[in-house]
């Protein structure tokens, strides 16, 4: 029961694609796919988990990412 809570509180991170991938390796555009960016500029929002931080950490100097609600 203990890790059904944690999962419960989550916080939220809005990530925004904000550069092309294009000159970049293949993988970092695989990432960008990953998280379900589908073309400059488009936002989603998903799960503050490790391996959603992982992917952005891979791909943070094409994407830009707000915590929380703004």
């Amino acid at each position: 029961m203990k890790g059904r809570q944690s999962e419960d509180v989550l916080s939220k991170i809005r990530i925004q694609w904000k550069k092309s991938a294009i000159g970049y390796p293949k993988e970092q555009g695989r990432v960008i796919e990953a998280l379900g960016l589908k073309r400059l500029n488009h936002e989603v929002e998903r799960e503050e988990s490790p391996t959603i931080l992982g992917m952005v950490h891979k791909v943070r100097h094409l994407v830009e990412v707000k915590r929380g609600e703004e």
